[in-house]
């Protein structure tokens, strides 16, 4: 296997990591917004702590692989679909790191027990969050269409 495969395979696997482990903590989410036990609640919020985990190494290998291929093939971060899929996918993490902190507080809360059901239903549905976590994963979408059809 040359190097352009072995570029390939590890920026891609870091795809699948950082996707797999964003569409984890969405599941993870929904799944708690449903729920009426605290503790169930606050146990989904807590599995979501692993599933960052895999985003966080997906997004490392996604970018470093990802321009260490790009420079191997000749495209450089100056191409116009490279340099706005770098963006997007700067911004896709930035919008998910803030909806994910305002999710580990109503996290914290729940584990402190100083909150009730109501008030994390309320934090669950925040429509901030909502949109900051719903933002972060239409970004994805978008990088993920920029590196599949490169305009």
């Amino acid at each position: 296997m040359g190097t352009y495969h072995a570029l390939l395979f590890l920026h891609l696997f870091g795809a699948f990591l950082f996707v797999g482990g964003a569409a984890a903590a969405a599941l993870l989410q929904l799944a708690a917004m449903r729920r009426d036990a605290l503790e169930e609640i606050a146990v989904l919020l807590g599995a979501i702590r692993g599933a960052v985990v895999l985003l966080a190494v997906g997004a490392v290998s996604v970018f470093v692989f990802g321009v260490w291929l790009a420079e191997h093939i000749g495209y450089g971060l100056a191409e116009d679909w490279v340099f706005a899929s770098f963006l997007l996918f700067v911004a896709s993490i930035l919008l998910g790191a803030l909806g994910g902190r305002r999710d580990r507080h109503t996290r914290e809360l729940l584990q402190r027990g100083e909150a009730d059901l109501a008030t994390i239903r309320l934090r669950l549905r925040n429509p901030v969050t909502l949109a900051l976590n719903y933002g972060s994963a239409a970004l994805v979408v978008a990088v993920l269409a920029l590196m599949v059809w490169k305009p």
